[in-house]
This record gives structure tokens, sequence and C-alpha cells, in this order.
């Protein structure tokens, strides 16, 4: 597989939903834009914490590598990527972030275009982050991810995609996101607001890259950790959103990846979860890679072996028949 750093990188991402401030704060180069962009939730289920206001940080100097994050969620939603012959696969991605901020081009725009040249239909999450003063705002991450499947699986139609053939990817934090949804896909973390929300939230199938997981003390990435749960939680806040200890025989097949230098967020995340999953008999494909580090995404991965990585993706997908 040959991957064209200019092809993924060229940096055309215009963001529809920036404030006209922030878009003021970076220059757009020549490229692919999402598609479309589509509300989560109805304007009027969520109730706005005071103060807070969403920007776009631009984080790199390099125009051919673009790499912004966008703080302050105020309005979750999904930035589609349609592609000129859909398969009727869909994937929903979930980048990273520290629950501080969701990236916008390494673990988001940049995949969702490698996978919309093969024909996936994709929509990047931009999910509500725990610390910025949600009601609920250990619980609006899942929360998010849950709306996001079911509002896939609501525009079935229109975006030419099977409700059958939904994966649900995410990396880093986003991969804690994933995660919980890879084990609590059913839980009440919100209340019904419209039809949407009785269509399943259990992905057909998902991917957790270098992922955030546990939030055990010794092994969790400290600062999702306070942001999601706080400095000092009780012993069963902790295990309720550990989700290798929540795990369940009829959940979705499991694909993970990490790399073993991971200073950032330990390899024993993945570890612990692949052990868990297998032990209640549930599928798990699990890849190690002795070098990466942390938040390698696609472009990072340069004369490792690791690179290798969307190509193996590509293939459980395909023995999972999502594609």
């Amino acid at each position: 597989m040959t991957i064209d750093r200019r092809a993924l990188l060229a940096a055309g991402l215009a963001v529809p939903f920036a404030t006209a401030a922030a878009q003021a704060a970076w220059t757009r180069p020549a490229g692919v834009t999402p598609d479309a962009s589509v509300p989560l939730w109805p304007s009027r289920h969520l109730r706005l914490p005071a103060g807070l206001v969403e920007q776009v940080v631009q984080r790199s100097d390099d125009p051919d590598a673009s790499d912004r994050m966008l703080q302050g969620i105020t309005r979750p939603r999904l930035d589609i990527f349609r592609p000129a012959k859909p398969t009727g696969a869909a994937v929903i991605l979930a980048p990273g972030g520290g629950y501080r901020y969701v990236v916008i081009d390494k673990e988001g725009y940049e995949l969702a275009r490698w996978l919309k040249d093969r024909g996936i239909t994709v929509y990047v999450l931009f999910y509500r982050l725990p610390g910025d003063g949600w009601e609920n705002g250990s619980d609006v991450p899942l929360a998010d991810a849950q709306r996001a499947v079911r509002l896939v699986r609501s525009r079935a139609a229109v975006d030419q995609i099977d409700q059958a053939r939904v994966t649900f990817g995410g990396f880093s934090a986003g991969g804690q996101v994933a995660t919980s949804l890879l084990t609590r896909f059913d839980a009440k973390a919100c209340a019904p607001v419209d039809s949407t929300d009785q269509l399943s939230a259990r992905p057909d199938a998902l991917a957790a890259i270098y992922p955030v997981v546990s939030m055990d003390p010794a092994i969790a990435h400290a600062v999702s950790r306070e942001k999601l749960i706080g400095a000092n939680p009780d012993a069963a806040r902790e295990r309720l959103y550990s989700p290798e200890l929540n795990v369940r025989a009829d959940q979705p097949t499991l694909w993970l990846l990490h790399a073993e230098d991971d200073s950032v967020v330990k390899v024993e995340n993945s570890v612990r979860l692949r052990e868990a999953t297998r032990a209640v008999g549930a599928p798990c494909e699990a890849h190690f890679f002795e070098r990466g580090e942390h938040g390698f995404g696609l472009m990072r991965t340069a004369g490792l072996p690791v690179a290798i990585w969307p190509e193996l993706l590509w293939n459980w997908l395909g023995s999972q028949k999502i594609l």
C-alpha cells in the first residue's frame, strides 16, 4: 500500500462550522473539504454551558500538514465525506485530544479522505467534552457516540449506506469514547429526544487505535481520567468508566492497534481490553508494534513497520463483511 503524503494532507480543510474569528486565524490551502456537516442533536435539546466558545486552533506551521484542533465544542456534529461510488459501508471516526479538545486533521479528516477514496462513507464525530461544563459531563461523550451511530443509521437512504455495516473507530481519547460505546452501547446515557433514538446504537464493528481505555490510575492517561471522572473518583465511578471492566459477550467485534513504546497512553490499556474481551468470548483482533509512539495517525509512521496499519484495518473490515 502506498500512502501519498500530499494527497492525504492537502490541507484545504475549510471548517464551515467555525466562527469567523477562528477561520481568520488560519489559511486554507487548496484541497478537499467535507461534503456536509449535520448536527447530532436538535438545537432545542442542548443546554449550552455559560461562557463556552467554540474555536479552531492551528498547531502546524507546515502548509502541507495541517494539524488543527477544535476546542469548546458547542455543536456536536458529524462531518460527512461521501465517496463518488459508495459501497454501502459507513465508518464513524472519533478523533482524540485528551478530552480537552478534538483534533480535526490527524485522526479525522486524513483517514476520512483515505477511506472515502475507497468507497466508504465517513462521518467524523466532533463530540462534546466532559470538562466543558455540560450537565452530566462524564456521559456526554458516550451520549454523542450513541447518537452518532443512530443518526448514521437514520440517514441510510440519504447517504446510500447499509444500516448493518456501520463501524465506529476512535483514536486516543476518542478511543475511550469508542471503547465505552463497545461495552455500554445500550446504556441510558441520555433520554431519547426523537425517533432516531429508537434505532440501535450498537456498531457492527469497532476499532480503537492507541486508545485511552482504563481509569485505573496505574495505567490511565491522567488528563483524560481527570476530565472524564474528576480528580478523586470513588471505586464505583472508576469502574463504570473503565471499559475493560465492563466487557460483555454481545459487544461488537473489536480491532485494536497500539505501539508498545507509547509514552502517552500506556499499551496496557489495549492489552487489558484484549484479555478481558477474550475472557468473555467476544471477538478481538489486536496488533501491537514495538515502535510508533503515540498519535502517529497515517503520517507519522515513515520507516516503521506500523505504517502498514491502514491495510491491516482494511483487511479486517473486509473479513467482517463491512466492506
